[in-house]
């Protein structure tokens, strides 16, 4: 589970980011601040994994926030998440190491989108980082979990499937390093087994994964889905 802090002046917007976070598989809210010493104390506990950061706050603003952080030796994860939109101001979040950067108004898909790009990069260092060193493919696999594009999937789901749920298994066997079994990807999404596999068995069938089978020592061969590139 990632845990997140988030931070914004504004009490009532603080609330809807807070629910915004608590509907995506895998993220809860670990705190909520509405100032820069706020956030910093949280930060300072050692319990937050994410931080998702306005930049006018009554004390601070966001960056000088992220700044104090670095210079204390917290290499939290932030997305900003602000009105903010004028260039010098997303250049500096980018210099300071933010790893994505939201303007205000925005939607739940927008955050989702953000947050599930977030998890898949962290998955992607867990993966590498159990072998000590990352060779190139393996430093383009952790930079292009980043991405915020979303995978293409066919058009017109069948009843009862939806959009970012077809998206965010989309995204896990996009960065998978090998075939998945439908356990596996209910595992990485927070989903039921029977749910993933429901997925996965459209999405095989529209041609977006290959189906491969994989004998155990039951003889009951178990089904394992691989991402097909468009």
């Amino acid at each position: 589970m990632i845990d997140v802090l988030v931070v914004d002046d504004d009490f009532r917007v603080a609330e809807i980011n807070a629910k915004y976070v608590g509907k995506v598989p895998g993220f809860r809210v670990a705190a909520r601040a509405h100032s820069a010493a706020q956030a910093l104390a949280s930060v300072q506990r050692g319990t937050i994994d994410l931080v998702l950061l306005d930049h006018y706050l009554p004390d601070q603003t966001g960056l000088e926030l992220v700044h104090r952080m670095r210079e204390q030796g917290h290499g939290t994860d932030v997305i900003m998440v602000t009105a903010a939109g004028d260039v010098t101001t997303v250049q500096a979040a980018m210099r300071l190491g933010a790893l994505h950067y939201l303007v205000k108004p925005f939607t739940f898909a927008a955050l989702r989108t953000r947050l599930d790009s977030y998890a898949a990069l962290r998955r992607t260092v867990d993966r590498v980082g159990g072998r000590g060193i990352a060779g190139q493919e393996q430093v383009d696999r952790i930079f292009s979990a980043l991405r915020t594009t979303p995978v293409p999937v066919s058009p017109g789901l069948p009843s009862g499937h939806s959009e970012p749920t077809t998206d965010l298994i989309c995204r896990v066997l996009h960065h998978a390093e090998h075939p998945l079994s439908a356990h596996e990807v209910a595992a990485e999404t927070g989903l039921s087994r029977s749910t993933a596999q429901r997925y996965l068995r459209h999405l095989e069938q529209a041609g977006r994964l290959r189906l491969s089978l994989r004998y155990g020592d039951t003889g009951r061969p178990e089904h394992r889905y691989a991402w097909v590139a468009p």
